[in-house]
């Protein structure tokens, strides 16, 4: 999700920004996860959604 909402696109688009709440939503609905799992996930691999979402997909299985 871009962090300046004005501005779509750009190479944050594929981060995740703990920091921000509508992102920590946002992100947490689309991966089907509560805040604290995606914070989680973030400290163990860093904020590159795709590799987030590979780990969270790793974990429930």
């Amino acid at each position: 999700m871009a962090d300046d909402k004005t501005k779509p696109g750009g190479q944050d688009r594929s981060r995740i920004n703990v920091n921000e709440d509508y992102e920590l939503r946002d992100w947490s609905q689309k991966f089907g996860v509560s805040a604290d799992e995606l914070k989680a996930a973030v400290r163990a691999v860093g904020t590159h959604a795709p590799t987030v979402e590979q780990h969270l997909k790793a974990r429930k299985k």
